[in-house]
């Protein structure tokens, strides 16, 4: 690698502002982006139109597209003096809900700094991220260097709900064209080469409605829903034993997440409900099988149908998201490595994303090489006062920017 690139990379990381980054990081947090379908100006659409605006005054080409209404995903292009590749960084505007603010030490949506971090909720997941990845972007634009290539920030809705945002930035035919994508996620700036897949799956038991005080005359649609959930525990073990633990993602789950009777319509206390609902979260690593675990489901709710000739369940898939894997030889993750040791001194530490992200469709559906990395402890997202610290987030703009330089810059790099 000669001094030219040096001399280059080191012209954009000059223009990267740590002040800016933690302003532009603080005002992201203070809109409280959690959907909310009875708000009529969503405050997704506040998010999106404060990054759509900022994006626009800094000169970028920028598009707007709602996915639903109240929900608009933004992306934003620059395009280098030169041909070459294009990377795309990824940074959703949604977060999840706050729950009671009260039992916060630090106003959910107030963004404050106290002892270098930054406090609310999305600092961490992922509003700070999104933030380093919008500054990074704007110093190799403002730079003036020449540039091979051409850089996206894409900024969708939904990624904490189905992934709507994504999907439909990818159906929609903006994704073509793109060579690789970072997803800027909370990961302590690891190399995130692996995630997790996951299956959304609902269970619907049908019974018959009677009084608690008379509980032959019915049947119980929640016992049924119980004895599913202890099989499911019982199921989750064996996969655990069979799989063991994945280096980068640890060990698969099956994780009931609601289990309520009725599934529509109030409960009361002295009525047998006519149904029952049981929602899972699976999580899975790459050694196991979508259509045998969902099999294996089935075939527990026939064994116990066996058992009980009023057991009477329906099962359906509503989600899938592959495992994805990124090898260690892909030029993104060579050209992330480099721009790591490049500006740390230090070899990077390669890691697995717990859960799926945004990414997991860039990747499945667009075929585009991902990493994911960001700043942030990644045990801190959707906690009570979650938080960013403000030197890691620092850290991670420069990663990202020199990242994008050694992708795009290629063979003059020697990555």
């Amino acid at each position: 690698m000669g001094s030219g690139f040096d001399d280059l990379l080191e012209a954009v990381l000059s223009r990267i502002d740590h002040a800016e980054l933690v302003r532009l990081t603080q005002d992201l947090v203070r809109i409280p982006s959690v959907y909310h379908p009875d708000v009529s100006d969503g405050n997704e659409t506040q998010a999106a139109g404060f990054v759509a605006g900022y994006l626009e005054r800094a000169g970028f080409d920028v598009q707007t597209e709602e996915v639903a209404p109240g929900r608009p995903n933004v992306w934003a292009v620059w395009v280098g003096d030169r041909p070459g590749k294009t990377l795309l960084f990824e940074g959703h505007t949604d977060v999840v809900t706050e729950g009671d603010a009260a039992e916060w030490e630090h106003p959910p949506f107030g963004a404050e700094r106290v002892e270098g971090r930054i406090y609310g909720r999305g600092a961490c997941d992922t509003k700070g991220n999104l933030a380093a990845a919008m500054v990074a972007v704007r110093a190799i634009k403002d730079s003036g260097i020449s540039f091979p290539g051409r850089l996206v920030l894409c900024h969708p809705v939904d990624e904490e709900g189905m992934m709507s945002g994504i999907k439909a930035f990818i159906e929609g035919g903006h994704a073509d064209g793109v060579d690789a994508a970072v997803i800027c996620e909370p990961e302590e700036n690891q190399i995130c080469v692996r995630q997790k897949g996951a299956l959304r799956v609902e269970v619907t038991f049908r019974g018959r409605m009677a009084h608690g005080a008379m509980p032959l005359s019915g049947v119980n649609p929640v016992t049924r829903a119980a004895r599913f959930v202890v099989a499911v525990e019982e199921f989750e073990r064996a996969e655990i034993s069979h799989h063991g633990e994945d280096l980068l993602v640890g060990y698969p789950s099956l994780t009931p997440t609601i289990l309520m009777g009725p599934d529509c319509g109030e409960p009361q206390i002295n009525v047998i409900p006519a149904s029952a609902y049981v929602a899972l979260d699976i999580r899975t690593t790459p050694s196991q099988s979508h259509s045998g675990l969902v099999q294996c489901l089935r075939d527990i709710l026939t064994r116990l149908k066996s058992e009980d000739p009023d057991f009477d369940a329906t099962l359906e898939v509503i989600e899938e998201r592959p495992p994805t894997e990124t090898p260690r030889d892909e030029l993104l993750v060579r050209a992330m490595a480099a721009a790591h040791t490049r500006l740390t001194g230090e070899a990077p530490v390669y890691n697995g994303v717990p859960g799926a992200t945004d990414g997991t469709f860039l990747h499945a559906w667009a075929g585009i090489p991902i990493v994911t990395t960001g700043a942030g402890n990644r045990e801190i997202p959707h906690h009570k006062d979650e938080w960013v610290d403000e030197e890691e987030l620092l850290a991670t703009c420069r990663l990202y920017a020199a990242t994008a330089m050694y992708y795009c810059y290629g063979e003059e790099t020697d990555v």
